[in-house]
């Protein structure tokens, strides 16, 4: 045994004093006494309850204060209250484990399980081109265009998780994504057509293909509109390209204004041959009443605006204003005398 020496151990004497262990008490010819482990560890106890102040009593403040301490940690790690408009992300030891919805909430305290709050219902919108700088795309006919833009978007319910841990810079990732997307669309439409009428077409387009590139990444993000600030040629060409422009639409305003004077003059062609058509039906019943009737019609519009007598019938003397006659010479007359 490695205790035993029998010429003497380390804290007995020599001779037939038998083993002795490293800590027993010694014994036999007046050997040295070996320490005792226990009273050490109470006179280092008694050492420290004296250097505490108030003595022992140290030890029950000390106690008291690690647990107001403990208490507090516990209580401001493991309460959390959110907005309405706020989701909570909580991970356990770093790894996703699920969501907290408005309101108080409760969760293990830190750092076992943490909490990450984003605005779910926040509409956010990232802005590409202008600020007078120039965001120029290659048309479809091999034009150049330049075009600002807005994209806005927002995280989609119940995918916060996605949108935290699936990308690294979301904010990034949707605008390049849309600048894909723009130029995608663009290269396929000709210049006048995204200038005019197919602008609202194309921003659809662009949101779908966005969404479509986003939803493959499972980014939690919904794209809900692409909205257009300015779709104009370059700078260097942009006074010409108006100078067209304006002649484009001279030319159509005057094909308009042809096309409403061809109708009208059709409308009225058309109106007076059923006009004609109702008298030929009307003279094919009764040519010699449609003959006169058409007579008497014309001499109206003629003598309308003529003093006439109109005399009916053979040997009856009609009744001759003459008096009338002299008016207008008497009215004359008396005009020339009151200028002079």
């Amino acid at each position: 045994m490695p205790w035993q020496n029998n010429n003497g151990g380390p804290w007995g004497g020599g001779g037939n004093q038998g083993p002795r262990g490293p800590w027993g008490q010694g014994g036999g010819n007046g050997g040295p006494t070996p320490p005792n482990l226990e009273d050490l560890l109470r006179k280092g106890q008694e050492k420290l309850k004296r250097s505490m102040p108030g003595g022992s009593g140290g030890f029950n403040i000390l106690g008291l204060a690690i647990g107001a301490l403990v208490l507090i940690w516990l209580v401001s790690t493991s309460i959390f209250v959110l907005e309405a408009d706020e989701v909570g992300v909580l991970t356990r030891f770093g790894a996703y484990n699920r969501q907290a919805g408005p309101g108080a909430n409760f969760k293990l305290p830190s750092p076992i399980e943490q909490v990450t709050v984003v605005k779910e219902t926040v509409e956010n919108s990232i802005d590409i081109g202008g600020d007078g700088g120039e965001t120029l795309f290659l048309t479809g006919d091999r034009n150049i265009i330049d075009i600002a833009y807005t994209v806005r978007w927002r995280i989609t319910p119940g995918s916060a998780d996605k949108f935290l841990y699936s990308l690294k810079e979301p904010e990034s990732t949707i605008r390049e994504v849309a600048e894909f997307a723009m130029r995608e669309a663009m290269s396929r439409t000709k210049l006048t057509d995204a200038i005019g009428p197919q602008r609202a077409q194309i921003a659809a387009a662009v949101r779908n293909r966005i969404q479509d590139v986003l939803d493959s990444y499972q980014s939690g993000i919904t794209i809900t509109g692409v909205l257009f600030s300015k779709v104009d040629p370059p700078a260097a060409v942009e006074q010409a390209f108006k100078d067209v422009s304006a002649a484009q639409q001279d030319a159509q305003t005057y094909i308009n204004q042809a096309n409403a004077y061809r109708q009208q003059l059709v409308s009225k062609a058309q109106g007076e041959t059923a006009r004609f058509n109702a008298v030929y039906e009307q003279y094919r019943l009764a040519p010699e009443v449609t003959r006169r009737r058409l007579y008497l019609e014309t001499m109206e519009q003629v003598l309308s605006g003529m003093d006439k007598t109109i005399v009916e019938a053979s040997g009856v003397v009609p009744y001759l204003p003459l008096d009338q006659a002299t008016k207008p010479a008497a009215a004359a007359a008396a005009a020339t005398t009151n200028a002079q």
